[in-house]
């Protein structure tokens, strides 16, 4: 099992799943929602736990995708996408140890013009 929580912890989740392998999107949505790159993994909403589910608040910020915030430390947790059996979960949210890793850069054409992506790994744009 995996745990983790937002940064003042009125947000816990808890994945009964092991964790695929994250993308890091460079997208400028992900990015001013993130403050940089938004690192996530996918996994089945039916192996997600949400504590505290009250203090979240959901932005549409398309017509396909809410973001799932705190409201009280205003926390970047959730990518979700609307009617799929799967929720993006923040890699940065979760407690050590994850056993997984990047494995891909995704809408890297869009990526802010202040770094350079250099780790080697896949780069779809």
């Amino acid at each position: 099992m995996h745990k983790g929580s937002c940064l003042c912890q009125a947000v816990s989740f808890e994945v009964t799943c092991s964790l695929p392998p994250p993308d890091a999107c460079h997208c400028s949505q992900c990015r001013k929602q993130s403050g940089h790159v938004f690192v996530s993994t996918d996994v089945p909403r039916s192996a997600v736990t949400i504590h505290g589910a009250e203090n979240l608040t959901w932005y549409h910020s398309s017509e396909k995708v809410m973001r799932g915030f705190c409201k009280t430390c205003g926390s970047s947790l959730f990518w979700d996408a609307i009617h799929k059996d799967w929720i993006g979960i923040a890699m940065g949210a979760f407690e050590k140890p994850t056993n997984t890793k990047i494995h891909i850069n995704v809408h890297v054409a869009s990526k802010g013009d202040y770094y350079e992506i250099t780790d080697g790994l896949p780069q779809m744009d």
